[in-house]
């Protein structure tokens, strides 16, 4: 269970479909959609 701050609901949500990403400068990161609204959201660390 990863949770990330939506911007549209404004509050925690659980990431629905997360990926684990990479940034530029090789830091781990968390992509996925919001499980309410269904927007992008997005974590920096690992999941």
């Amino acid at each position: 269970m990863v949770q990330a701050f939506c911007v549209k609901c404004k509050t925690k949500r659980e990431i629905k479909n997360p990926k684990q990403v990479t940034l530029k400068n090789n830091r781990p990161a968390v992509k996925g959609t919001c499980s309410v609204c269904g927007t992008t959201v997005f974590r920096i660390g690992k999941m």
